[in-house]
């Protein structure tokens, strides 16, 4: 039978995987959206027969053209409104050239700065904590607008 939420609806999660890939200069990959138009991390659904690593490199590739090696989570965040569960890796860069996609308008190389000025705060955080070096990954939730504070 399956799990049920608190409002007794059963429980449903969707989970997503997202490459925070850096270069050497200390650069992250962004795509603007096709569909909102939002600054954002490559990244997507993982499938069922894919690992979260497999799935990491498929999503960066499809949305960028960009090959890349899978190095560690850095972290984990839910969209608490949409039960959405995204895993981010950083990445580093092994080939490929940029290009746009069906779900990419831009693709480009930006600074922390920039990252920190085009994105939403929800977004930007998932490269930032990427680049902290703390080591052990990052646990957030937000509600796809704010990031929300533990409780």
């Amino acid at each position: 039978m399956p799990e049920q939420t608190r409002s007794g609806g059963p429980a449903k999660h969707s989970v997503s995987v997202a490459g925070a890939v850096v270069r050497d200069d200390g650069r992250l990959l962004a795509i603007r959206r096709a569909d909102t138009g939002t600054w954002e991390l490559p990244g997507g659904i993982l499938e069922l027969e894919e690992t979260p690593e497999t799935g990491a490199r498929r999503e960066v590739f499809e949305e960028t053209g960009i090959h890349v090696e899978v190095r560690e989570l850095t972290g984990v965040y839910k969209n608490m409104t949409r039960g959405i569960v995204a895993l981010v890796f950083r990445c580093t860069p092994s080939g490929g050239t940029e290009r746009t996609s069906d779900e990419s308008t831009a693709v480009e190389w930006l600074t922390p700065e920039e990252v920190a000025e085009r994105m939403p705060a929800v977004y930007a955080v998932r490269l930032l904590d990427a680049l902290d070096g703390e080591g052990s990954p990052h646990v957030r939730s937000h509600d796809g607008c704010q990031l929300l504070t533990a409780q």
